[in-house]
């Protein structure tokens, strides 16, 4: 990097801390919360004890100590099997339980839990389980493994706030705790907010013109209503399925080869445009091969199925991997669908939730007759691109029932998808999880403790699928509600999103996510009904401003007193940048496509066989599409799209991390394609041939989304200024400019150029540019 450079990134880091400045927040700690009036087993008593009291006296039978459990009443209530006379707990009597007189004891002989644990209880979990055993020590079933039932909306004071029921439950708690919620966001800060959840893409000027003069009482809802009906929202809704889906463009392990599964994501876009219902979304990717005469677009669904990873390994041991196959259809039906952790069933009985080994390998009995094989094929002939069985699209598909898949060619386009053997393969037990270690036979079924699977549905994938939308299903509704829920909050109103079971966090709200779970039931399962539903709450329209009394009473935002505010996911951190400057090749669906990347990373990781041994970039348009089609080879996964938290598909998904680290701020500052629009929006603004100011200030609008304040504009017209006398000294113009492939129109003086792109990369690399606010 030349010294010219490092100044510009030093210049920038500084203009970008000036403008940031005035938008940093005191942190200070949560205070401590009273004791409930009334304890709820599940919401009070049972995390304290998972966390305290199960790893000796739960569920896990191997490292039980003193014949004791704690997570069943009936146990926890019977005489003690070393003192006969004793009871751990006593209904309404904390001195006569054995529980509350060791926990609150200071002989280390007896104290529990025990030093050498390094656990204590607090004083106030103390006394949250002195008074649930003066309560009664009632126990409950576990909430999430009861089917939600409709609250009753609950009575507030600020009527004035509400918008819709969402409000209700959200203000219920806020008044409980003292609270007030944030005023509604400014108009351009909702807008862009708005844009990106739904769409994805940053509003056009013209979108944030119409909308400001717009003072109608409902052009709030009509913005939105333009959002959802727009083709990107397809694509925003279709970028958390994929990585649900673990869908990529490789097979993955150590040839990692190519695989035609794009197809696939097509009509997953396709399907959230089209509002598909949850139920029927959901029914045609588990078994849309068993549909009744069912057609091409039911079988192309069932690739949700066949996303996983595939070897090509050479010496491997074929069965081992068919069950390997099968067994992450299985961990992704659980975590996907049922927010359940099916996987720690696999060796052995789950040690928290009531899920059994057998009861694993029942659900595995679904998903274990498909007409695959463990290994197939050689590395690097068209015939890798899919994997038995599988399913051809034909120019005359696209042309009729497929219309919505972007084939542009005549060569052969193949997809994997699901088929059905003919003969009911055997599934076992696996001993230890281990694939040739057969023990008991086991027929099709699901977990007790969530449904029993009713003999009126056939044992196969579809009868799954009738099982899942069963009304009386308790996790179905509540698991998608609280997916799309997180994509708009940035959290669930379960935290853990792929764990509603006995470890996971509990619900914050946990009558809005029965309202919102049966309603969703009640109307169709209508995704779209769903989205409008929560961004057109008052809870989603707050201001993101956080205060100091907000930020020391709830940091997290788990009362939702604010609006969220985070960094947007990867794909849309490319896709804010590309759009805003003009750069955006809007097309939908298609092929991957390799935008720029650091050379080498790919022949350096691979056994460099095969198709994708080099990283060939593209050129063209398809340097300019949207991120959701970054090609994806699993063992090399984009690394910028890694550099902002992105999934690099091996594994079902659900819930992305969130960081902030210096390399994403290296990234926005380098990164070729943030470089190449800036260079391309200077080129545009300069041949406007308007005041720098005006400039400037467009510039600002597109990217930010809101008009400069006057001190912005100021610091960004002296650092342009900077920036020309810089150039004009003789710094190299032609080198900064020579980034990216997209052509220069040749109008502009190249002086005005650099300096004006310098200037607008400083706004890309501001927080507030790729910030939910």
């Amino acid at each position: 990097m030349n010294k010219r450079l490092i100044y510009i990134m030093l210049t920038v880091m500084g203009i970008v801390y000036i403008i940031q400045a005035c938008n940093r927040s005191p942190t200070n700690q949560v205070a401590e919360e009273k004791i409930p009036d009334s304890i709820s087993y599940n919401f009070h008593v049972r995390p304290i004890l998972s966390d305290k009291c199960f790893i000796c006296h739960g569920p896990d039978a191997n490292k039980r100590e003193a014949s004791l459990r704690l997570d069943i009443a009936e146990e926890a209530y019977k005489a003690l099997k070393d003192n006969p006379s004793a009871h751990a707990l006593v209904p309404f009597k904390p001195g006569a339980s054995e529980v509350f007189r060791r926990i609150t004891s200071a002989d280390s002989a007896v104290m529990m839990p025990p030093k050498s644990s390094n656990l204590k209880l607090t004083s106030r979990e103390i006394s949250i389980l002195e008074k649930w055993i003066k309560q009664g020590a009632k126990y409950e079933n576990h909430w999430a493994f009861t089917s939600p039932k409709t609250p009753s909306i609950p009575k507030i004071s600020n009527k004035s706030w509400i918008r819709n029921e969402i409000d209700y439950f959200v203000l219920d708690r806020l008044e409980q705790k003292g609270i007030e919620p944030n005023k509604e966001a400014d108009k351009e800060r909702l807008l862009k907010r708005a844009s990106l959840d739904i769409t994805g893409l940053p509003p056009s000027l013209e979108m944030m013109d119409k909308f400001l003069a717009d003072n109608s009482a409902n052009a709030y809802e009509k913005i939105v209503d333009q959002l959802i009906s727009s083709p990107a929202y397809g694509e925003r809704m279709a970028l958390h399925w994929l990585d649900v889906a673990r869908f990529a463009d490789s097979h993955g392990y150590q040839d990692d080869n190519y695989r035609s599964q794009w197809p696939w994501r097509d009509w997953v876009i396709y399907a959230f445009n089209k509002n598909m219902p949850y139920d029927q979304f959901i029914t045609w990717q588990l078994a849309g091969d068993l549909l009744p005469n069912g057609t091409k677009e039911q079988l192309l669904a069932t690739g949700f199925n066949r996303n996983h990873k595939i070897t090509e390994e050479g010496g491997v041991i074929d069965e081992e991997y068919r069950v390997e196959y099968v067994t992450d259809r299985t961990n992704t039906f659980g975590k996907a669908l049922l927010a359940v952790t099916l996987e720690c069933a696999h060796c052995h009985d789950h040690k928290y939730d009531p899920v059994s080994q057998k009861e694993y390998y029942q659900v595995f009995a679904f998903f274990n007759n498909v007409k695959e094989v463990g290994i197939e094929s050689v590395v690097g002939g068209p015939e890798t691109y899919a994997k038995k069985p599988l399913m051809e699209i034909t120019n005359e598909d696209v042309k009729s029932i497929l219309q919505f898949v972007n084939k542009q060619d005549t060569n052969k386009l193949i997809v994997s998808v699901m088929g059905e053997d003919t003969v009911v393969r055997k599934s076992y037990i696996l001993n230890r999880g281990v694939y040739d270690n057969h023990g008991e036979e086991v027929q099709a079924g699901t977990p007790k403790s969530v449904l029993s699977f009713d003999n009126k549905y056939p044992k196969n994938r579809l009868g799954l699928s009738k099982w899942l939308f069963d009304k009386q299903n308790p996790l179905t509704a509540r698991v998608f509600v609280n997916q799309v829920w997180q994509e708009f909050f940035g959290r669930g109103i379960v935290k853990t999103i792929g764990d509603f079971g006995m470890q996971g966090e509990l619900p914050s709200h946990p009558e809005l996510l029965d309202w919102l779970a049966v309603d969703f039931m009640k109307h169709n399962w209508n995704i779209k009904r769903l989205v409008k539903q929560i961004v057109s709450s008052a809870t989603y329209r707050q201001s993101a401003v956080i205060s100091p009394e907000k930020m020391q009473t709830d940091p997290e935002n788990i009362l939702l007193a604010r609006a969220p505010r985070y960094r947007v996911p990867a794909e849309i951190v490319r896709d804010v940048v590309l759009s805003s400057s003009g750069l955006l090749v809007s097309k939908i669906g298609g092929p991957s496509v390799k935008p720029y990347q650091p050379a080498g990373l790919w022949e350096g990781a691979t056994s460099g066989r095969g198709q994708l041994a080099k990283y060939v970039q593209d050129h063209g348009e398809h340097l300019y599409r949207r991120g959701i089609y970054s090609f994806i080879k699993r063992t090399v996964p984009p690394p910028i799209m890694g550099i902002f938290d992105a999934s690099n598909r091996d594994l079902c998904e659900v819930q992305r991390s969130k960081t902030n680290t210096p390399l994403q701020a290296l990234a926005m500052m380098n990164d070729p394609s943030v470089l190449e629009a800036s260079r391309v929006l200077a080129d545009s603004l300069l041949r406007e041939k308007s005041s720098t100011q005006a400039m400037i200030t467009k510039a600002f609008r597109l990217i930010v989304c809101r008009k400069p304040k006057e001190k912005e504009v100021q610091v960004l017209t002296a650092y342009y200024t900077d920036q020309l006398k810089a150039f004009k000294k003789g710094t190299d113009a032609d080198e900064v400019l020579k980034v990216g492939e997209y052509p220069a129109s040749g109008k502009v003086n190249k002086v005005a150029h650099a300096a004006m792109m310098g200037v607008i990369t400083a706004i890309y690399n501001l927080e507030e540019t790729i910030t939910k606010s």
